[in-house]
């Protein structure tokens, strides 16, 4: 059963594409004669004459586009290119216009082995044939080295200023040192002898001179502006490389053409340059303020009574109590007192002696008193000197 049904399919595939085949054959068949139909319009008198037509407009615009080409473009007539190499550009520019030629120029990067405005090189190349008109462009080597600007390295250090100049290009010259507050500072930039600000421009290589400052000078007069306007003022002690500090007005006011009645600190004074100089303005004249330049002088100024003898200041030392010879004198005294153990000696005699022998002794007790008298008076008077004597004696005992 199984191989019956799929014969029956071949067979109805079959039928199914000699249908498709019979459809195509009267499509083309169709197709066909559609194309015969137009052959036969085509071969009608009327379009044969119009396409004629068409074909001879076209040949005609194209033969005329091409002569007025020739006739625009100068077609076959070429002008050669001159040489103006090593010319000046001056005496290039004159031969191309004598030529009919045009020319454009361009600067080069200048070369100090050229002259300057020296024809470097042309293009097209001399002995070129081109047209009449054509532009001819000139490479040019320019006066000088192209400009720069000065960067902008004042009141800079003067070692990054050096190196900031040299990398643009900039040969640095002369160092000339000038007294100012900004130590090591690069001030001032000249070129031919004129400053010249950051941003001028200037051509590269170029020697310029420099202004560093080396400080500020020290023990300088400073100047006397009382009876100035503070616009004076400021001026003079500018100049003296001091700088401006308290602006004081009388009315409150900032007016610059008020006149100075007092400053601080005085004229004449000594200080470093660099110190700030306080300055009282008014409208009225110093002298009419003397009140107030009194009151100021209390304030700022110390007064010094010459009337009075100096005053003589000694160092003290203790030292200077040890100096008396006195002192030596009291030593072999001080020593005398030894009889003490004579004193614990007496009462081992009276223990070990009878009267017998306190008598036999009291000869020579009476012969060594009379002496020991004689010394203890001696010692009485001492005694009422030795207060005195004892802080000296522990004085030696010290050194």
């Amino acid at each position: 059963m199984q191989y019956g049904k799929t014969g029956n399919f071949k067979i109805k595939n079959e039928l199914l594409n000699k249908k498709h085949i019979l459809k195509l054959l009267v499509i083309f068949a169709v197709v066909i004669k559609v194309f015969l139909n137009m052959l036969k319009s085509l071969f009608n008198w009327k379009v044969l004459l119009n396409l004629v037509i068409a074909i001879g407009i076209f040949v005609g615009l194209v033969w005329l586009t091409f002569r007025w080409l020739e006739y625009h473009t100068n077609h076959g007539q070429e002008i050669p290119v001159p040489n103006v190499v090593n010319k000046s550009v001056h005496d290039a520019i004159k031969i191309l216009d004598d030529t009919g030629l045009e020319y454009e120029v361009d600067s080069a990067n200048y070369d100090p082995k050229y002259r300057p405005f020296q024809v470097l090189q042309i293009y097209p190349a001399p002995g070129s044939r081109v047209k009449d008109g054509r532009t001819v462009r000139l490479k040019v080597n320019p006066r000088t080295w192209a400009q720069i600007a000065v960067p902008d390295v004042i009141n800079k250090y003067s070692g990054l200023a050096f190196q900031r100049l040299d990398q643009v290009g900039l040969k640095i010259g002369d160092t000339i040192y000038e007294p100012s507050i900004q130590k090591d500072a690069l001030l001032r930039i000249l070129y031919k002898g004129n400053a010249v600000n950051p941003g001028t421009r200037l051509p590269r290589f170029s020697i310029i001179d420099v202004v560093v400052g080396t400080g500020p000078m020290r023990n300088i007069s400073i100047p006397n502006v009382v009876g100035l306007s503070v616009k004076e003022a400021r001026a003079v002690i500018t100049k003296g490389m001091f700088e401006v500090g308290l602006v004081e007005h009388e009315d409150g006011s900032n007016d610059e053409s008020d006149i100075i009645y007092y400053q601080d600190p005085a004229a004449g004074d000594v200080r470093d340059q660099g110190m700030q100089i306080d300055l009282w303005a008014s409208k009225r004249t110093p002298a009419e303020l003397r009140a107030k330049v009194e009151q100021l002088n209390s304030i700022y100024r110390m007064k010094v009574d010459t009337s009075l003898p100096p005053v003589r200041y000694e160092e003290v030392h203790n030292e200077p109590s040890f100096d008396p010879p006195v002192a030596p004198a009291p030593v072999p005294k001080r020593e005398t007192p030894k009889p003490e153990p004579v004193k614990t000696e007496t009462p081992k005699t009276q223990t070990t002696a009878p009267k017998s022998t306190v008598s036999g002794t009291e000869k020579p007790k009476t012969s060594s008193s009379s002496p020991a008298t004689g010394s203890t008076a001696k010692p009485a008077a001492s005694t009422g000197q030795q207060p005195a004597q004892k802080p000296k004696a522990k004085k030696v005992v010290v050194e």
